[in-house]
C-alpha cells in the first residue's frame, strides 16, 4: 500500500472536516429555522454536488481558479502558487463537493430540536449566540456528528473531483482512490487489493457509525 497516499487521504478528510464544521453549522441551522421564500434555491445549490458527476464541479473549479481567471491570479499573487494542483486546491474542491454531506445531517438534526426548548432559553434572558451552543448544538449532537463521520469517510473515497483539479502528483494529490487506479492501470492487482480493502472496511464501519448515531438521534 501507498502510505504517503494514505496519510496524505486523512489529512485531505481531516481538514474538509472541520472546515464543514464551521462553516456548515451556521448554514444548516439557518437551512433548518428560516422562513424566507428563497430558502429552497440556497438548499438547491448545497444539494447540487449530489447530483453533479464529480467532473463537473472539478471542471468548473480548475477553470474558475486556474491562471486565467480572476480568483487565480488574486491567489497566486497573494501565495506565490498556482491553486489547481496544489493540496489547498483539492481541499478547497473537496470543501465544495461535501457540502450536502455534512449540511444535510446538520440541518435535520437543527430541525429536530424542540423550538420551545430554545424559545425558553430566550425568554430566561440567555442570547441567541449562547442558546445555540448551550441547548440547541448539545441537543443536535448526535446529527452533527453523523454528519461529520460522513463527511470525512466521502472525502477518503474522492477521485474525480480530486483527480480534476489536482492532478495526481505523489505527496501532494495524490489519494489513496488515485493510488488504487494507478495500481489498477500498472496491473499491479495485489497492491491495488489491499487498499481497495482497507477502503472496504473503512466504508463499512463508517456506515456502521453513521447509522447508529442516527438511530441514537431519533431515540433523543
Amino acid at each position: 500500500m501507498d502510505t504517503t497516499a494514505i496519510w496524505l487521504t486523512v489529512r485531505l478528510a481531516t481538514w474538509t472536516t472541520v472546515i464543514l464544521l464551521f462553516l456548515g453549522l451556521p448554514l444548516a441551522y439557518w437551512l433548518a429555522t428560516t422562513r424566507r421564500w428563497w430558502r429552497f434555491a440556497i438548499d438547491a445549490a448545497v444539494a447540487l454536488p449530489l447530483l453533479l458527476p464529480p467532473t463537473v464541479l472539478g471542471f468548473y473549479l480548475l477553470v474558475g481558479l486556474g491562471p486565467n481567471s480572476a480568483p487565480g491570479r488574486f491567489y497566486e499573487a497573494l501565495v506565490g502558487r498556482a491553486l489547481p494542483f496544489s493540496f489547498a486546491g483539492i481541499l478547497l474542491a473537496s470543501v465544495l463537493y461535501n457540502l450536502p454531506f455534512a449540511v444535510r445531517p446538520f440541518a435535520a438534526a437543527f430541525a429536530a430540536v424542540e423550538r420551545r426548548l430554545v424559545e425558553a432559553s430566550w425568554c430566561l434572558g440567555v442570547s441567541r449566540a449562547a442558546t445555540f451552543f448551550r441547548v440547541v448544538v448539545p441537543l443536535a449532537w448526535p446529527g452533527i456528528l453523523s454528519g461529520m463521520v460522513l463527511a470525512f469517510a466521502h472525502t477518503v473515497g474522492e477521485f474525480g473531483v480530486v483527480l480534476m483539479v489536482g492532478g495526481n502528483i505523489p505527496g501532494v494529490t495524490r489519494t489513496i482512490s488515485i493510488a488504487i487506479y494507478d495500481d489498477v492501470q500498472a496491473l499491479n492487482y495485489e497492491r491495488a487489493a489491499h487498499s481497495a480493502l482497507l477502503l472496504l472496511v473503512f466504508a463499512f464501519t463508517t456506515l456502521c457509525v453513521a447509522y447508529a448515531l442516527e438511530r441514537r438521534s431519533v431515540r433523543i
